[in-house]
């Protein structure tokens, strides 16, 4: 099987008795796509991940890999592989042994496992730690052999669930830039599960925006953070004010707000909080009928110009910079 085999759900449905955990989903994934699966907790993402990885029966609709339905295969003949958020490293066995878990399973020998795993080592940077065990380890360590065993068995699809949420901040960002790295160098399709925005940003060619049990958008991250459909993809990504006025509802981005006196103004408001944010000042306001908006201001602009609280100010914005919202 070659490296070219994309992905797709087909009114993918899983019920937990009365509860509809994902409600018949369907989506196509292209072959070495980096895509996010974004959502609140409990909104499904993760029922969806384990269908695909086997972990979950599928009540009721398919997923395709190229092109065939292997929802009713073990997990291990999927051409899928996961890496589970804890690592799930076995404890007793050191890290090549470890990674070569999976091979051992298969019957392969000894020399072939070793050889396997070392390159697996030598992927994510981990050659020198092969005789450790997992305890020795530090978080990020751990997770780079989570991801060499994930990856000796040359799966089609990785399949990633919130696999950075146990580190620090400043190792999460290092190892996103190490999957998007991998992602690239092995042309495979990653599905990473994760309820960061930013994380879902940073990383993902697309993003699929789900939130009970429903896609709310999905596509090209650009084109779905820069246009929402929906208050909730608008929310949900930040950077976004939802409004409602009379003329209808719609999201403007935060950094697209202007501020100017309060006659005259598209929307004229009251600052209720000011908070630096180093390279911006986010600045609040309470505009018509009980709303909150944000406006995201160079610090320049806001330190040549400073406001206080209480101040009334006006909101403005280009008509480009406002989206129609659906709901």
């Amino acid at each position: 099987m070659g490296h070219d085999l994309d992905l797709e759900f087909v009114s993918l449905t899983k019920r937990y008795g009365d509860t509809v955990a994902v409600d018949a989903i369907s989506y196509h994934f292209e072959a070495g796509t980096y895509a996010c699966l974004l959502g609140p907790s409990g909104c499904g993402k993760s029922s969806t991940l384990r269908m695909v990885a086997g972990h979950e029966v599928v009540s009721d609709g398919a997923v395709l890999l190229g092109g065939r339905d292997i929802s009713h295969l073990q997990p291990a003949r999927r051409g899928t592989a996961m890496m589970f958020q804890n690592y799930a490293l076995f404890p007793h066995l050191s890290v090549a042994d470890n990674v070569a878990f999976s091979l051992r399973m298969q019957g392969r020998d000894a020399a072939e496992r070793r050889k396997k795993a070392s390159e697996m080592l030598e992927l994510v940077d981990m050659t020198g730690f092969a005789d450790r065990l997992p305890a020795q380890l530090s978080g990020g360590q751990q997770q780079r052999v989570a991801l060499a065993r994930a990856l000796i068995t040359k799966p089609q699809v990785l399949l990633l669930d919130e696999p950075l949420s146990a580190l620090d901040p400043f190792l999460r960002v290092r190892m996103r830039a190490e999957l998007r790295r991998l992602q690239r160098e092995l042309g495979i399709t990653f599905i990473h599960v994760t309820h960061g925005q930013d994380e879902a940003l940073a990383l993902a060619d697309e993003i699929v925006v789900m939130n009970n049990a429903f896609i709310e958008q999905a596509g090209p991250t650009r084109t779905v953070f820069e246009a929402p459909r929906t208050a909730f993809v608008a929310r949900f990504l930040g950077s976004h004010n939802v409004i409602s006025l009379a003329e209808g509802n719609f999201a403007v981005r935060s950094d697209a707000l202007r501020l100017g006196p309060p006659d005259g103004a598209q929307l004229p408001g009251r600052i209720v909080n000011i908070e630096y944010q180093g390279t911006h000042v986010a600045l609040t306001a309470a505009v018509a009928g009980d709303q909150e908006v944000t406006a995201l201001l160079p610090d320049g602009d806001f330190f040549g110009n400073p406001k206080d609280l209480g101040e009334a100010v006006g909101l403005n914005w280009d008509s480009q910079a406002a989206h129609a919202l659906t709901a």
